[in-house]
């Protein structure tokens, strides 16, 4: 019986994701975009299937943020380009773990945040997709993992005692992999590794990203702040779309 329920919450989590991904992917095609980013994730996911039915499939290249999403994109016979052919990109679409009213966003649960960061800032809009779960008044009240810092191998020991003096408070540690699937530390794309820092609620998430980002050793951090546009939100039953006020 318990198992039946747990299914259930499973498939109305995946069909909020699903009109996030579709309403997003609508919302570029008013843009009639030339070159488009995707980003990483289960919602991306559903965009590009979607994006693989409309009149942008044949004709717009598209740019991944991940080996996942770049195997999306050959499946379903989209355009592959690259940010080195392509430094220029109309809009990209992507996932968050967290988004507040601001449409700050913590991202990099899939450990793509580097990536992810890139294809976003060479873009003139930036898209997030997720489910009404991942909306919050604060970035870190609901994303209990933490926020993501990738971390060069060789400064791994130094930074995490870095950001252990700098924030005491701070649950600090090195994100592992599924036992079953890897033995050790997860590493990223660009062969790093993760330390997920829960700092509790941020109140300034410009000041912290700076904080961290500015220790040698710190490829990135996931904190995406003043960047996106606009974010599509699914629900159980529709969704709805958020808009940055600057």
């Amino acid at each position: 019986m318990s198992i039946r329920r747990f299914s259930s919450v499973l498939s109305k989590a995946d069909k909020a994701k699903k009109w996030a991904g579709q309403h997003a992917v609508e919302y570029v095609l008013t843009r009639n975009p030339s070159v488009v980013g995707l980003g990483s994730g289960s919602t991306i996911v559903h965009a590009i299937e979607h994006l693989a039915t409309t009149r942008l499939a044949q004709r717009a290249i598209c740019i991944p943020t991940s080996f996942q999403t770049r195997e999306l994109i050959l499946s379903h016979k989209l355009c592959l380009g690259s940010i080195e052919q392509y430094p220029h990109i109309d809009i990209t679409i992507d996932g968050a773990d967290e988004i507040d009213p601001g449409l700050n966003a913590i991202k990099g649960g899939g450990a793509c945040l580097f990536q992810e960061r890139l294809i976003a800032q060479a873009s003139k809009e930036f898209v997030l997709v997720a489910d009404a779960t991942k909306v919050s008044d604060q970035l870190g009240q609901q994303w209990k993992r933490g926020v993501p810092v990738e971390v060069i191998p060789i400064a791994l020991s130094s930074i995490k005692h870095s950001l252990q003096y700098l924030f005491p408070d701070a649950r600090i540690k090195l994100r592992m992999a599924t036992p079953s699937d890897k033995a050790g530390p997860v590493v990223t794309d660009n062969g790093n590794l993760i330390l997920d820092c829960d700092f509790g609620p941020i109140s300034d998430c410009s000041g912290l990203y700076k904080e961290i980002k500015c220790l040698s050793g710190v490829l990135d951090v996931g904190l995406f702040c003043n960047m996106a546009n606009t974010a599509y939100i699914g629900q159980l039953e529709g969704g709805y779309a958020m808009s940055r006020k600057d």
